[in-house]
């Protein structure tokens, strides 16, 4: 008689979907969607700052422009690191000045139009400080959301004092192709709602492990499925480490105070947050 060796079909199954959880979290990583490794306080030490991030499973940055003396040190960092970092870009709200704004605009519309780039951003109002050249900071923003538009990229949206301003805007521009994030989301509740039912992500960092920060309720409430991780290094560090300089490597703080509010796992935050940048951004596929 022969005999053939018939295995427990569930047993098998229970065994390879365990087997593809490991290797997913094997090949997991973070995303730092926000990042200005570029800037003067990481000239000591960028390439270190790098391997730290890359040892804490960090495998991506993107980074931002801010204005045209960016440009060539952002640009520098993608090419010193192909693999792992990607710019943007924009014009800075804060680098909006009547004496220079035409020439910058115009400069982020060549650059669109001949190299390659994940978003535009950082773009936006911020009305924090002054509010003399706010009509000129609204006009550049809308200038840009048009460039992402027609250039079918995502747009990194800073707001600081300024929601309602941007709002308006947005919703004047709003098509079905514009998404993005609302980078260091700033807002309430309601205005988290507002801005995931238009179909953006809100961009959470450090201050979410500050003490009685209101953002810690408006993350318990949305859920990692609807949040970006991000450091806007070098500002904004997470507690412990808040008031010093902040780094791409310390997204594993954040997204541990993002776990504990979700009530899930440190994983759970990391496959969530880095498909939702993915398929964003375009990247890691």
């Amino acid at each position: 008689m022969e005999y053939i060796f018939m295995p427990n079909l569930s047993l098998v199954r229970c065994q390879t979907d365990a087997m593809e959880q490991e290797l997913a979290y094997f090949c997991a990583m973070f995303i730092d969607t926000h990042t200005h490794l570029y800037l003067s306080e990481f000239d000591a030490d960028r390439q270190e700052t790098v391997a730290r991030a890359l040892s804490e499973k960090v495998g991506i940055m993107l980074l931002p422009n801010i204005d045209n003396s960016s440009w060539k040190p952002m640009l520098e960092l993608c090419t010193q690191f192909p693999e792992n970092c990607f710019s943007m870009a924009g014009l800075h709200p804060t680098s909006v000045l009547p004496e220079t704004v035409d020439n910058e605009l115009a400069e982020v519309k060549r650059m669109i139009e001949t190299r390659n780039f994940v978003a535009v951003g950082e773009i936006g109002i911020d009305l924090y400080w002054d509010k003399t050249y706010q009509s000129l900071q609204e006009e550049a923003f809308r200038f840009q959301l048009q460039l992402a538009k027609k250039h079918k990229l995502p747009v990194a949206i800073h707001v600081r004092k300024s929601f309602d301003e941007v709002w308006q805007i947005l919703e004047q521009e709003f098509d079905s192709g514009l998404k993005g994030v609302f980078h260091c989301f700033p807002g309430n509740l309601s205005q988290a709602r507002q801005v995931i039912e238009a179909g953006f992500l809100l961009g959470i960092g450090g201050v979410v492990t500050f003490k009685n920060s209101g953002l810690q309720e408006v993350v318990t409430e949305v859920g990692p499925e609807n949040i970006l991780l991000e450091t806007d290094a070098p500002f904004l560090a997470p507690t412990p480490h808040r008031g010093k300089r902040n780094e791409p490597s310390y997204i594993p703080i954040i997204a541990a105070k993002v776990a504990e509010l979700c009530f899930i796992s440190i994983a759970e935050v990391e496959e969530i947050t880095t498909r939702n940048a993915k398929k964003v951004f375009g990247i890691g596929h």
